[in-house]
């Protein structure tokens, strides 16, 4: 038989092409990753820090990576990166100078994990941080999920619709489904009185199941706590100051409420106590023990003067009442102040909306509960910002239980008494006329925040002078008398007195 010889290139040509069909394909193609470790742990907390890796052959420009932290745990203090949350919800972008990550190049960031939960459902860039992908056809994640209703056994959620093909949701508490549903609520029932649940909502088709939307914690109504109804609650803080024991202070002055201060942004749309103190394993969650141990209770002031709030953080009111919720479910409480002084907070009309409306989401969502908002004021009563938070508040529709004012600061006022009593019946006036309340019902929302002894611009108010203006806040109906602080309720607090003398005061409101 005759044989034709190919010529040799074509030879070459042909051996590439089956050796390159012999030879198996890499088990992963090049990818961008982004990869989690500790720096440092020192057990009730740790440095984290995530490195973006660009194994492609082309730069990125930009990068984001988002990640659960377990309820308990929240991402605080960070660098190299912007932070944004909702929930237990992180998500961080590059800075201006280190988006950009050249092909073989990497990128990194770090932060502060108050608590000791690692991150969970790590995505970069949309994809998960392994460098793998999802499998094409299945859904996006769903929306983050919040608490719509709650009894003392059961739970109901809703949450955003995933994109894609979508047959149902999953609800699962931890790795257990707990709940199936084909829109996009569910109640969960049958759970135990007063019990914390943790729950992330996941989409599902033919071809499997989505990431995990961002997660969201609740308890269960049930609680057995004091009813906060009308009060005395002077404020201890535990971030300055010497901070006395509660319970000696109770033993000594016969007080029962403390308002405790302050609550700020952990980072985000996180709660923390003074931004860094966590909720939960703290000083502040030991203090609060003590003071209900010897039958008393407590508020937290959401808020104050200086420092990282969450009204300008948290970017929606939905997303606000979740940061307030989660204060609520930490110590099961009856009642919080939100406590809205500085500009960022009450001179933002934005955000003095977003804070009436989270408001009357945490007042649909925890019947009973006592919501306090308070503010400065003029020697006349609230000025403009007051006053449109006050006709914003009936406006909405908000039921604020007590609009308490912070009577002091003058800019120098002798009658301490008289400036207070005048203030006070500013308040009322501008109640009257948002509400249409009479005197009496205007009054039974009022609260007074004073100071003891001397203030920041040199106003006295004496032992003396404070009886006063309890007395006359007590003839009157007023629902909240408190003072600013217990802190300074002893010798050198610019008048003379002995220990815990204005709590002794406050007690007999």
């Amino acid at each position: 038989m005759r044989r034709t010889l190919l010529p040799g290139f074509l030879l070459t040509a042909l051996c590439s092409l089956v050796l390159a069909l012999l030879v198996p394909v890499a088990a992963g193609a090049a990818s961008v990753t982004a990869t989690f470790a500790k720096s440092s742990d020192w057990g009730s907390g740790y440095e984290g820090k995530y490195t973006i890796k660009n194994e492609t052959g082309s730069a990125i420009s930009s990068w984001k990576v988002e990640f659960d932290l377990p309820s308990g745990s929240s991402a605080g203090t960070y660098w190299d990166a912007l932070l944004t949350t909702s929930g237990q919800h992180a998500t961080f972008t590059n800075r201006e100078y280190n988006g950009a990550v050249a092909a073989g190049s990497s990128a990194s960031f770090g932060f502060v994990v108050s608590g000791s939960g690692t991150p969970q459902g790590c995505e970069l860039n949309g994809g998960p941080c392994d460098g793998g992908s999802t499998q094409p056809g299945t859904p996006s994640a769903p929306g983050a999920a919040t608490v719509t209703g709650r009894t003392d056994t059961s739970l109901t959620l809703s949450w955003s619709a995933s994109s894609g093909d979508v047959t149902g949701y999953r609800v699962y508490e931890g790795a257990a489904a707990k709940a199936t549903a084909t829109g996009t609520s569910t109640t969960i029932s049958g759970l135990a009185k007063c019990s914390d649940h943790t729950y992330t909502v996941k989409a599902y088709n033919p071809v499997g199941e989505s990431a995990a939307g961002a997660s969201v914690s609740a308890t269960t109504t049930g609680c057995t706590t004091p009813s906060a109804g009308r009060h005395a609650a002077p404020y201890l803080y535990l971030g300055w100051g010497n901070p006395p024991d509660p319970a000696t202070v109770m033993n000594a002055s016969g007080i029962k409420w403390f308002t405790m201060a302050f609550i700020l942004s952990g980072g985000g749309c996180s709660p923390a106590w003074d931004s860094s103190r966590p909720l939960k394993g703290g000083a502040d969650e030991q203090a609060i023990a003590e003071i209900r141990a010897a039958g008393g209770d407590v508020m937290p002031s959401i808020g104050g003067w200086s420092g990282n709030k969450l009204g300008p953080n948290c970017a929606t009111p939905e997303a606000l009442a979740g940061a307030y919720q989660q204060v609520i479910d930490a110590y099961g409480l009856k009642a919080i102040d939100v406590d809205i002084e500085n500009g960022d907070e009450f001179e933002n009309a934005a955000v003095q909306d977003r804070i009436l409306n989270a408001l009357k989401i945490i007042e649909g969502n925890n019947p009973g509960i006592q919501t306090i908002l308070t503010m400065p004021t003029l020697t006349t009563g609230p000025n403009y910002w007051g006053t449109r938070l006050i006709d914003r508040a009936a406006e909405l529709q908000v039921p604020v239980d007590i609009f308490s004012i912070m009577p002091f600061n003058f800019g120098g006022g002798g009658d301490m008494y008289g400036s207070t009593v005048q203030a006070s019946e500013g308040l009322k006036s501008a109640l009257t006329s948002a509400f249409g309340w009479s005197d009496a019902t205007a009054y039974a929302h009022m609260g007074i925040s004073g100071m003891n002894g001397g203030s920041d611009q040199g106003e006295i108010t004496t032992t003396a002078i404070w009886t006063q203006i309890r007395d006359w806040a007590t003839s009157h109906g007023l629902t909240r008398f408190t003072f600013w602080s217990v802190n300074r309720d002893r010798p050198g607090s610019g008048t003379d007195q002995t220990d815990w003398q204005f709590t002794k005061i406050t007690a007999g409101f």
